[in-house]
């Protein structure tokens, strides 16, 4: 359920305001990351998860800021903004609680159960709201298809093994470093250059990973 309506918040929100803030209050998962691993599981996050935090969020700020420069002047409403905030925060709760589960489940049982609730969640949204559910293009079911078996299944099959190994204090700021990530991969992509502000902010990203990283993995 937390996955499913951190996904139903999010693309809608990037539908109701622009793509930059919708992206920006959506990284704030770490921030609740920290207050829910201090309030739930007693466990008061290190001084480094802090200042690594502020220097990754400051660097993806730096690029969502740079990117918003860049693009044309769009304008987008509070709602939006909110949503994003949500998505963050239910975010949050599904890499605390993959983390909880993940000690006594391995990663493929893990990642299916967790699809299935996904998705039922978000049938039931969707049946709410209303929405359609077919009658796209081809190439909206292929681009779809490769959403869900790259972006969704690869990437959080990486993630529910990741949390088996590493708390989630650390896993969600390395989630960070998808936005210089992203930067990089638009270069040979779209044509989009490297400028100076992308790589100072990627540069304060993977900083405040190393920071947050170093020393960061389970004891047990």
């Amino acid at each position: 359920m937390f996955f499913g309506l951190d996904l139903a918040l999010y693309n809608t929100a990037v539908m109701r305001t622009t793509a930059t803030t919708a992206t920006l209050f959506g990284n704030n998962s770490p921030i609740f990351v920290g207050i829910g691993t201090w309030i739930f599981f007693r466990r008061r996050p290190q001084p480094r998860f802090w200042i690594g935090l502020a220097l990754a969020m400051v660097g993806a700020a730096i690029l969502m800021i740079s990117n918003a420069r860049d693009s044309a002047n769009a304008t987008g409403d509070l709602t939006g903004a909110l949503m994003s905030i949500g998505a963050a925060a239910f975010f949050a709760g599904y890499l605390l609680t993959t983390e909880h589960v993940r000690e006594e489940m391995d990663t493929l049982t893990f990642s299916m159960l967790a699809i299935v609730g996904s998705v039922i969640t978000l049938l039931v949204v969707c049946l709410i709201v209303d929405v359609p559910l077919w009658g796209f293009t081809t190439k909206t079911w292929l681009a779809l298809l490769g959403l869900g078996l790259i972006s969704q299944l690869g990437a959080y099959l990486a993630l529910a093994y990741a949390l088996g190994h590493l708390p989630a204090t650390v896993t969600s700021v390395g989630l960070l470093a998808q936005a210089p990530l992203t930067a990089v991969l638009a270069v040979p992509l779209l044509g989009e250059p490297l400028t100076r502000p992308y790589l100072i902010g990627g540069a304060l990203v993977l900083a405040g990973i190393y920071i947050v990283s170093s020393g960061g993995a389970k004891s047990q």
